[in-house]
């Protein structure tokens, strides 16, 4: 007799056919900011309340609390609702973790739109040379990138400093290589008064990131450099070169060549943080890091989520003599010493 667990079901196929339902009702909820409205003491709890505070008519407010409360957003009890704990901490704009502007970029057109041509994709083996953007200086998803992404970087920002140990590091001078948003290293500037920091990135880039650091009031410790990271001239003689979210976008050979070019601006043991989603070398798990090759596939010419022993073959074969990892999960910091 066959137990009901192994009787064949359909709920998984339509699960991830309705996905971009998922999305769509987490992305309105965030733009009608739903969330904040329902948090704290004074936060709505009922259809009308939360109908009047987001402005939107009690049906559709209706229908949108139901399926939050489906997926997991949002609880109910009789006429009321509430937030879970996980959408307090990070949907509610009170909440210093707060993440809903990643919604901006991660589900953008730009990025969504990528998917639209997976077949092709697949069959092709990469993506169509029309759409080969990754690294174009007049790509405004990158400027939506460094708006929206910051939150969401913020404890691995932390965790690269606590496994540089840049407190207690004395002066470093830094690189900060594709730096986007800025956190990484003006984080870093926020735990060490005598670091300093160069940040490399597209000029339109950069404004972002200039914005963040003199918001943190670390202007004057921060320098832009702007061009592009395969071609511009770094310098010398830096301590330490952040490499944060880039190696993904690129094949194996790229990085290498890459890699060689930052451990040619370090110091002799100059460190280099890569920040990964790191896959096991099942290349299944953890499911997040590994699920992100698949994001490479559909967005980049030969991007992949690499493996712990891909990144450190790849600094060895740069020319650093050790690489170790440090997990900030979802993702992984590589440590590459010079």
């Amino acid at each position: 007799m066959t137990s009901r667990s192994d009787t064949p079901t359909p709920e998984l196929y339509f699960d991830t056919v309705f996905a971009y339902q998922r999305t769509a009702a987490l992305r309105a909820a965030v733009h009608l900011d739903l969330f904040t409205a329902m948090d704290g003491p004074e936060g709505v709890r009922t259809v009308p309340e939360i109908a009047k505070r987001i402005g939107a008519p009690e049906r559709s407010t209706t229908v949108l609390c139901d399926y939050l409360t489906i997926i997991g957003f949002l609880q109910k009890s009789g006429a009321t609702y509430g937030l879970t704990p996980d959408s307090a901490a990070f949907l509610s704009t009170r909440s210093p973790a707060y993440l809903g502007t990643t919604a901006d970029f991660l589900a953008s057109p730009e990025m969504m739109g990528n998917f639209d041509t997976l077949t092709d994709t697949i069959r092709r083996g990469t993506i169509a040379p029309v759409n080969n953007n990754t690294v174009a200086d007049d790509n405004p998803m990158w400027v939506q990138f460094a708006r929206a992404m910051a939150p969401m970087m913020m404890p691995a920002a932390f965790g690269i400093a606590d496994a540089l140990g840049v407190a207690s590091a004395g002066p470093l001078h830094v690189l900060d290589i594709a730096a986007g948003h800025g956190a990484f290293g003006i984080v870093l500037t926020q735990k060490n008064p005598r670091v300093d920091v160069v940040a490399l990135d597209w000029a339109a880039v950069l404004e972002v990131a200039r914005e963040h650091a003199e918001k943190a009031g670390v202007g004057d410790r921060y320098r832009l450099l702007a061009g592009d990271a395969f071609k511009v001239d770094y310098g010398t003689g830096f301590d330490v070169a952040l490499v944060t979210n880039f190696l993904h976008h690129f094949d194996r050979a790229t990085n290498v060549s890459f890699m060689r070019k930052v451990a040619g601006a370090l110091k002799s043991g100059g460190r280099a943080a890569v920040l990964e989603f790191v896959a096991n070398d099942d290349r299944i798990s953890p499911p997040m890091a590994a699920a992100f090759s698949l994001t490479m596939l559909a967005g980049t010419p030969s991007g992949t989520a690499y493996t712990f022993a891909e990144l450190q073959a790849i600094a060895l074969e740069a020319g650093f003599s050790s690489a170790t990892a440090h997990a900030v999960p979802p993702q992984t910091i590589v440590v590459a010493v010079k």
